[in-house]
């Protein structure tokens, strides 16, 4: 059971309203009634009942109250006392691409500056991600979207830009397109319609990335095919150097291929071919020195040095 439930049952039995304890503690009110019922399930209790245009405690609710005082006192303890220390938990949501490609050098940063800290990465979709923020499951999340885009749009969250992050069109450095900038004859960089029929390895359907580039290729009536659908880009830069195919990545993902030379950048050139790296986080969530000495880190762009 999560220690936030207990939290949002208080709030509600102080408040006796679940409308005033959803604006107090930034949730949606759905959020709030799930919590509840997630609650009532697992003690199987009742633990509100109407009063008037209120709630009020059901007997099984006062008694849980009062455990609960004294579970959310300790842990709020246990919190000043780690956070003194820069020990604890923190749990990221992030994808793929920045978990292998971003995140290493700033999580050795942080575990040389506190090595009791225990990190925790979840891997997951981007809505999913917002989703989880937002009911306090992570503490902040990781991920690329379009500029000033957030995925949620949720103004109740923290939305922090760290960088923009450029796309590129990556394919086998003898692929035809690869090696269009060194044809003599041509003197303009590739556009999306020299990507006509191309084939593509592409990510699942819910990638940000993805999704972005089939927008730009369905507003100009382009063409595509796509030949294989992975899960993570480790798969499709392999699919792309076996084959004769193409993909979309962030640059941080392809480069090591890159600067080996097992993989070309198309010199395709388009002004939304870019993605922001945003950081969420639910502004009224406890966070650990640790934790925003972190956020800092990944702010300043002090990545560790090798």
């Amino acid at each position: 059971m999560e220690l936030t439930y207990l939290h949002t049952f208080r709030e509600v039995a102080v408040r006796q309203s679940i409308t005033k304890a959803a604006d107090a503690l930034g949730y949606a009110q759905s959020s709030v009634t799930t919590q509840i019922q997630k609650l009532e399930k697992a003690y199987d209790v009742q633990l509100f009942e109407r009063f008037g245009k209120g709630l009020r405690l059901t007997t099984a609710g006062e008694e849980l109250l009062s455990i609960a005082n004294q579970m959310l006192e300790l842990y709020q303890q246990s919190k000043e006392k780690l956070a003194q220390q820069g020990g604890g938990t923190m749990t990221i949501g992030t994808i793929d691409s920045l978990a292998a490609y971003y995140l290493p050098p700033f999580i050795q940063n942080i575990r040389n500056l506190h090595p009791q800290l225990s990190i925790r990465l979840q891997s997951e979709n981007e809505p999913a991600i917002v989703s989880k923020v937002r009911e306090g499951e992570l503490d902040f999340g990781l991920l690329l979207d379009q500029h000033h885009q957030p995925t949620a749009n949720d103004p109740s969250l923290s939305w922090i830009t760290l960088r923009s992050e450029p796309l590129v069109i990556v394919a086998r450095p003898d692929h035809p397109l690869a090696n269009s900038n060194m044809d003599p004859q041509r003197q303009q960089p590739l556009t999306l319609v020299d990507l006509a029929d191309q084939e593509w390895m592409m990510t699942e359907g819910s990638c940000n990335y993805r999704i972005l580039l089939e927008k730009l290729l369905r507003s100009k009536v382009i063409p595509y095919r796509i030949g294989i659908e992975l899960g993570n880009p480790e798969a499709i830069k392999r699919c792309v150097r076996a084959g004769s195919g193409i993909a979309i990545l962030p640059r941080m993902a392809a480069e090591e291929e890159l600067r080996r030379g097992e993989l070309a950048v198309l010199p395709v050139e388009h002004p939304e071919l870019s993605l922001s790296l945003l950081l969420v986080h639910h502004p009224k969530k406890w966070m650990s020195r640790a934790m925003q000495e972190f956020i800092e880190l990944l702010r300043c762009n002090k990545a560790a040095v090798e």
